[in-house]
């Protein structure tokens, strides 16, 4: 078997291990919510183990490319984990649960966990064959800035959205400065550059440059899946102002308020 074939059999069955020890996990913590924590981990672990395994290829790559998925998994995973435990149970879980019946472990399961374990596995493809790049060229230096911009983005917004909700002055109000004024989802547009980033990291080989439907995924998810409409159906049942900040602010890229 080639090399490659081994990395991606060596990833694929270290993310079903870790996603089953994750949702023993959240069993005994009584919070199925535990997923999202992991969400950054499990990248950062698959790209340990793409590192560790003879990859053959740029040793600079190869170390710069995990050393930026590790550094954003490990980000992502310290902001939610941080947020939720001072936070009931994610609505959307508890929703399944009660849409489960009297067995709802099985089906969330099988139905939130094994699939978060598929879409992670397949998203962190570019991360995985940027083991056997072949060089450190002119794309890798855009990944690298592409990365710094989305990681930046999506730390500062995440921040400012904390501040935000600390103030209890700001219950009920809609955020609608700082980078939530030019994108009504800095953190969501950071994550997708973040990726389309690392995919650049990973285009020294053709291998590397075929994965750019994991890139898209993640940038689906994010815009039209799992991130943006499902928070947004929410905000507004919530939030009173929110439908006049949907109408004066951009919903993915940045871009300058529009006059209603």
């Amino acid at each position: 078997m080639s090399g490659v074939g081994v990395t991606l059999l060596s990833t694929a069955a270290v993310t079903v291990v870790a996603v089953l020890v994750t949702f023993a996990i959240a069993r005994w913590r009584g919070r199925y919510d535990t997923i999202d924590t992991f969400w950054g981990l499990g990248f950062a672990l698959v790209s340990l183990v793409a590192f560790e395994l003879p990859g053959g290829g740029s040793v600079a790559l190869r170390i710069v490319v995990t050393a930026l998925t590790v550094l954003w998994g490990v980000r992502l995973a310290v902001h939610l984990q941080l947020r939720n435990r001072r936070l009931p149970e994610d609505p959307r879980y508890a929703e399944m649960v009660r849409r489960a019946g009297s067995r709802p472990g099985r089906r969330i399961f099988v139905r939130v966990y094994l699939v978060q374990a598929v879409v992670l596995w397949f998203v962190s493809l570019p991360v995985q064959l940027a083991q056997y790049g072949t060089g450190f060229g002119v794309a890798a230096w855009f990944g690298v800035a592409l990365w710094a911009i989305g990681f930046t983005f999506e730390a500062i917004g995440d921040e400012q959205l904390r501040r935000f909700k600390a103030d209890p002055e700001n219950r009920g109000k809609v955020l609608r400065h700082g980078l939530w004024r030019y994108t009504r989802h800095p953190n969501y547009f950071g994550d997708a550059c973040v990726w389309w980033g690392l995919y650049l990291l990973a285009c020294s080989t053709p291998l590397g440059a075929a994965t750019v439907l994991s890139a898209a995924a993640m940038t689906f998810l994010l815009a039209k899946g799992t991130g943006k409409p499902l928070l947004e159906k929410g905000m507004e049942k919530t939030r009173p102002g929110y439908r006049d900040y949907v109408e004066r602010t951009s919903g993915f890229f940045p871009l300058p308020p529009r006059k209603v």
